[in-house]
């Protein structure tokens, strides 16, 4: 299937496994229409004093100055990488080697901004101590990711973070960065204040796309000054729309609508992987957010195409793609959690990822297709996420 294909397919299943569940554009719309007050004045290129607002009480909840919308969390990252190496006059960055910047914008940290990045620890496992430790070259900046997504959304633990932040500010003097893009699922783990956890950092990137469902749009956060050089380097960057407002109402929605889920998110992706260690050719990662890997055993384009069928005969969305592994016939899918994945029972899960993996099916068999009355109910009022904004796993 091509990916508008699998977009439609998604879009038109009334339940799914993974993430919140689809709407089409018009219904998005349409709901966040709902929800705006009629006599909302747009801001205009960035300022109005509700766009305003909204900055102000993000920057209070990661502990920092001030805060900036922005369109893109590439465009947040990049921004902030820059002011700190300027400030540093040095343009060399640190981050993990499976980094956002590093393999998901074409290397844009080089090709727009010259600076030039030194990979921290290998690939497979999380930044330690000991990494940052034998950095010899001095840094402009050192970015960590919590969680780091590519590698099953891990998280060191507190003492270990705390430890590693220190390490980089004593040995290397650089500023520290937080890829927070899943920031918000990842408190949980910790049981602490996002404020407590951005302390650590001098910027915060933060998402709303993702686990909190809007359509898209970032936040960068630190001092006053940095986020006024921020500014500056959004209009460079072309992020100085004429209006960001229905990014940023979808934003805040999200935001208030979606935050308070994500302890439930992780339990329920725990309470998943526990079972999912029991069928016959899967192998789950252990998660510590809402997002995890799970190890199918199988030919890609085989598992990929029950699935496909699944969806389709059944109305339940299992998964789009999966991706390869190193190892042959093993392949990886990136499971999240969401209101769609609460909206079903677990037993259904498994049904699902039994007949994807060719296994006999429960007595009971798949669940039936229900009405769309039945899945909005059953669902809880999921957030409106654009099918161009959906990760098709």
């Amino acid at each position: 299937m091509s990916g508008e294909e699998l977009a439609r397919l998604r879009a038109s299943s009334p339940r799914a496994l993974t993430h919140h569940l689809a709407q089409s554009v018009h219904d998005a719309l349409r709901d966040l229409l709902a929800a705006t007050p009629a006599d909302l004045v747009a801001d205009v290129y960035g300022s109005g004093s509700w766009l305003e607002a909204f900055e102000a009480q993000i920057a209070r909840e990661l502990g920092k100055e001030a805060a900036v919308f922005l369109p893109t969390g590439t465009m947040a990252q990049q921004i902030a990488l820059r002011i700190w190496c300027d400030r540093a006059r040095n343009r060399t960055v640190a981050f993990h080697p499976t980094c956002h910047l590093e393999i998901h914008e074409s290397r844009a940290y080089a090709m727009l901004h010259d600076m030039h990045a030194l990979l921290v620890g290998a690939p497979t496992r999380l930044m330690t101590v000991a990494d940052i430790r034998a950095i010899v070259d001095p840094l402009g900046a050192l970015l960590i990711e919590l969680p780091q997504r590519e590698i099953g959304a891990l998280l060191p633990a507190w003492d270990d973070l705390v430890s590693l932040c220190e390490a980089a500010r004593d040995g290397t003097g650089a500023k520290l960065h937080l890829d927070g893009a899943r920031l918000w699922e990842a408190a949980p783990y910790y049981g602490r204040t996002h404020a407590e956890i951005a302390a650590l950092f001098d910027s915060v990137y933060v998402s709303f796309y993702k686990g909190l469902g809007g359509i898209a749009g970032a936040m960068l956060a630190g001092d006053a000054d940095f986020v006024s050089e921020a500014r500056v380097w959004q209009h460079r960057h072309g992020g100085r729309l004429i209006s960001l407002a229905p990014l940023a109402l979808s934003a805040k929605r999200g935001f208030e609508r979606n935050l308070g889920k994500m302890t439930a998110y992780a339990e329920r992706a725990r309470a998943i992987a526990t079972v999912f260690a029991n069928i016959e050719g899967v192998v789950p990662n252990v998660p510590q957010t809402n997002t995890f890997h799970v190890f199918l055993r199988g030919e890609k384009e085989t598992l990929e195409s029950r699935a496909h069928e699944y969806a389709q005969t059944t109305g339940t969305f299992v998964f789009a793609r999966l991706a390869t592994t190193v190892v042959p016939g093993i392949q990886k899918w990136e499971f999240v959690v969401g209101d769609a994945t609460l909206a079903l029972e677990i037993d259904e899960i498994v049904a699902a990822v039994r007949a994807v993996m060719g296994l006999p099916t429960p007595s009971a068999g798949p669940p039936p297709p229900i009405s769309r009355g039945a899945r909005l109910k059953r669902a809880k009022a999921a957030p409106p996420i654009l099918p161009n904004s959906l990760a098709l796993t």
